[in-house]
């Protein structure tokens, strides 16, 4: 039954749309003004086709030569000159359509005025349309820009109101039609586009607010970002004419459904929250997650960003920031201590050396030299071959990265090493071989054998 009443509705529609486009039909076809105005429309397209072929060339050149322009004037620019044919259309167009509002009846220019002001509306939308970022929503908001603005210059908007709403299909008191799908769809589109801008408005806004710290300003912005689109979405489902009390019905299969099949992401929301609100990592703190080491970029609903020193970004989610042990290098300071561990030989004067590598240290610049941070080195342990020694030096600034610090303070000890004689030492190992421990032979060749670094004594 409810199949007869859609096809029959559907049908009905047909008949009405072809109904409008027959009775126009007659209008262009009947002897008259209206052949002669398509003639001077058609005229008007082939003089601006040929206006754009002669100075499309000079348009360029002349374009060209801007180079100082901002970018968002420039791409106003090329958007131009690849619409020069309208642009050269809809100029003469209004010229001819206002010549013949002062010389002769207005009827006799209804067409020409008809598609002077399409003309100039399709203009309008084409330019103002590249201000919309997303190019789905950009070509979605076009397409229907345009519709709207040619129904309305044909004076066809009730009309198609009229045969869009009587598709429809009855739910007890909702009545779902294409018009109310299409309301409902240019609605979304708005407040979603509302919203996303008013988030970014304040998200940025946010961020110049030096009184909150980095992971307020993360937590403020989601906040509001959660409530526009929450208040986005109601008042598109509310201009359907669903009730939302009958959303009550259906929030115990929602929470089911949520907490099997989301459990995931529900977890890595809910982890993110923590993250923020706890404050324990913020955007720009230096962390270390097992294998992964690189600065807070960003801080997402269901994830951290995360920049190695190599360029790399890893997406960690929250979750695994809450369940694994994570080192943050600048939690409640930027100041790192390193520690630097190497040998010199027996033979050099160990209070010597100590001072030659806390001078070379303090000759890189990162390395700090403040008072109660200075770098200090120690002896801490004889080994076989060495005396062992760490030097420890602070740094302030982690996000530069560890290893390269590291390196250059390396590079400083060698060239003060060198400078001074200190040496280096490499494992050594010393045999002794017995006379009467091994035969004559086995004596005669243990020279040759001890090639490579070891040395042969005989007693």
């Amino acid at each position: 039954m409810e199949q007869n009443v859609l096809s029959d509705t559907v049908f009905g529609a047909v008949q009405s749309i072809i109904a409008v486009v027959a009775r126009y039909w007659d209008m262009l076809i009947t002897p008259g003004w209206r052949q002669y105005q398509v003639l001077i429309v058609l005229g008007l397209i082939m003089a601006a086709v040929a206006l754009r072929f002669v100075t499309y060339k000079q348009w360029d050149n002349w374009a060209r030569t801007r180079e100082g322009w901002p970018k968002w004037r420039l791409r106003i620019l090329v958007q131009v000159l690849r619409r020069l044919t309208l642009i050269y259309f809809t100029l003469m167009s209004w010229g001819v359509y206002l010549v013949m509002q002062e010389v002769t009846w207005p009827s006799r220019s209804y067409l020409i005025g008809a598609a002077a002001k399409l003309a100039f509306a399709w203009l309008a939308i084409a330019l103002i349309s590249r201000f919309i970022a997303n190019p789905s929503l950009r070509k979605l908001a076009t397409w229907l820009l345009w519709g709207y603005v040619t129904l309305a210059v044909f004076n066809w908007v009730d009309d198609a109101a009229a045969i869009l709403d009587s598709v429809a299909i009855d739910f007890g008191n909702l009545h779902l039609s294409l018009l109310v799908l299409l309301k409902a769809v240019v609605l979304a589109t708005a407040m979603l586009a509302f919203a996303r801008a008013a988030s970014g408005l304040a998200e940025r806004g946010l961020r110049r607010n030096e009184d909150l710290s980095p992971s307020m300003q993360v937590l403020a912005g989601k906040a509001v970002q959660v409530v526009l689109y929450g208040v986005a979405f109601t008042i598109v489902i509310r201009s359907i004419g669903f009730d939302l009390t009958g959303l009550a019905v259906l929030s115990g299969a929602i929470g089911v459904g949520i907490g099997f099949g989301l459990q995931k992401v529900v977890s890595n929301l809910v982890s993110g929250i923590i993250i923020l609100m706890d404050r324990s990592i913020k955007p720009g703190d230096v962390i270390s997650l097992g294998e992964t080491f690189g600065w807070i970029n960003a801080l997402g609903a269901r994830y951290v960003s995360v920049v190695t020193r190599d360029g790399r970004e890893y997406l960690i989610p929250n979750e695994d920031l809450i369940t694994s042990q994570v080192v943050n290098w600048s939690h409640s300071n930027r100041y790192v201590r390193l520690d630097l561990k190497f040998g010199t030989s027996y033979d050099d004067d160990p209070h010597k050396v100590r001072k030659i590598a806390i001078a070379a240290a303090m000759t890189v610049d990162r390395v700090l030299e403040k008072d109660d941070m200075r770098a200090v080195c120690h002896v801490v342990g004889f080994g076989d071959s060495s005396v062992d020694y760490v030097l420890r030096f602070w740094i302030s600034d982690p996000t530069g990265g560890l290893t390269n610090i590291r390196g250059n303070v390396f590079l400083a000890l060698w060239d003060a090493f060198k400078a001074e004689g200190i040496s280096i030492p490499f494992p050594q190992r010393e045999f002794r071989l017995l006379n009467d421990a091994i035969p004559v032979q086995a004596a005669t060749e243990a020279p040759s054998q001890a090639q490579g670094g070891s040395a042969a004594k005989l007693d």
